[in-house]
């Protein structure tokens, strides 16, 4: 089953919030919500994915996004 809507998944756990997870999830949250990308994108906030070494870690479709930015992670779902 083909999804309509692209699906990133934001690490909530302890040590990507330290690392700025709570800064990229609200940036995105809002870059999100005007333009071309808007409707098409949903943003999922999950548990510590145990991959706290790379935080703060970002899962766009099958792509995993380690120590990231918002800007990276934006970059990834304009990928085709």
């Amino acid at each position: 089953m083909k999804h309509s809507r692209k699906l990133v998944f934001c690490c909530a756990g302890s040590d990507c919030k330290k690392s700025g997870a709570k800064l990229i999830r609200k940036e995105l949250k809002e870059s999100l919500q005007e333009g071309d990308l808007k409707g098409k994108v949903k943003l999922i906030q999950t548990k510590c994915m145990d991959m706290c070494k790379s935080a703060p870690v970002v899962i766009v479709g099958d792509h995993f996004c380690k120590k990231t930015t918002s800007e990276k992670v934006l970059n990834q779902l304009k990928k085709p």
